[in-house]
């Protein structure tokens, strides 16, 4: 699955910043290739106002 941050980190609570930095997206517009598994789903589900997901 294709992850893309699309929205600011700035405001948002510090474990959602961590969850972002461990998909592996640090500014708008950075896009990472991740696992589709649980583990994966459930770091999307926590910030899926801040990121857009593609298969």
């Amino acid at each position: 699955m294709k992850v893309t941050l699309i929205k600011s980190l700035i405001g948002s609570k510090k474990d959602q910043i961590a969850t972002a930095h461990a998909l592996g997206l640090f500014k708008v517009g950075d896009c990472r290739e991740q696992p589709d598994n649980d583990q994966t789903k459930g770091k999307v589900n926590k910030i899926s106002h801040l990121v857009e997901v593609s298969e």
